[in-house]
């Protein structure tokens, strides 16, 4: 993962159907990407009987890669947990769910080179309590082993690694999404852009997932 991210292209990543990871390169002239079942497609996922013949297409625009559903499937396309209708941007980290397949796309180094500047920024005045500290390494905790297809922590599993009830596991994480400036993200979305950020910046190292 690390190695292809590298290599400057976005990518997508997503397990085949024996559980090996699989990376499909998107095609750097902004090519578009079919997804589908048929075995024609640009990305085939063959074994997915859920996934419709031509189930989607990710196609560049304006340099930003977007991903398409105009009714093409039966059983829909979803970002992030949403059902896209019509066309979804796509940003660095989003899991693209088409049938039972989870769909991690990353985006290549220069598209989040903006963003790391800035983290970067915030990331030098930030201060955390000793518990929210806590609270973030466990929020980060199933990153240890889950790679791209992790998602963080419950408010339940927190509150019962760092001994708080769950009303306050959610105050602690409302400050975090303050203090990173993610207040005004999607609900769906805060805390999985919270765990990654801390993770991206180093604010949580891998030492403190062990």
């Amino acid at each position: 993962m690390l190695a292809a991210g590298r290599l400057g292209a976005p990518f997508l990543a997503f397990r085949r159907e024996n559980g090996g990871l699989a990376l499909h390169a998107l095609e750097e002239n902004g090519s578009p990407c079919t997804v589908g079942r048929r075995r024609e497609m640009d990305l085939s996922l063959s074994w997915d009987s859920e996934v419709s013949g031509l189930h989607a297409e990710l196609a560049c625009a304006g340099g930003e890669w977007v991903i398409v559903d105009d009714g093409l499937s039966t059983n829909g396309t979803y970002v992030n947990g949403e059902r896209v209708a019509g066309r979804h941007r796509l940003r660095d980290g989003d899991r693209i769910r088409v049938g039972r397949t989870v769909i991690a796309y990353n985006a290549s180094l220069a598209s989040t080179a903006g963003t790391t500047v800035a983290a970067t920024g915030l990331l030098a005045s930030l201060r955390l309590t000793d518990t929210q500290r806590r609270v973030l390494v466990a929020l980060c905790r199933p990153y240890r082993d889950g790679g791209a297809f992790a998602t963080p922590a419950s408010n339940q599993e927190i509150a019962s690694e760092v001994f708080l009830s769950v009303d306050a596991v959610k105050m602690h994480l409302r400050g975090l999404f303050s203090k990173l400036e993610l207040s005004k993200l999607p609900q769906n979305q805060k805390r999985a852009r919270l765990a990654e950020f801390a993770l991206q910046t180093g604010l949580i190292s891998t030492r403190d997932l062990a």
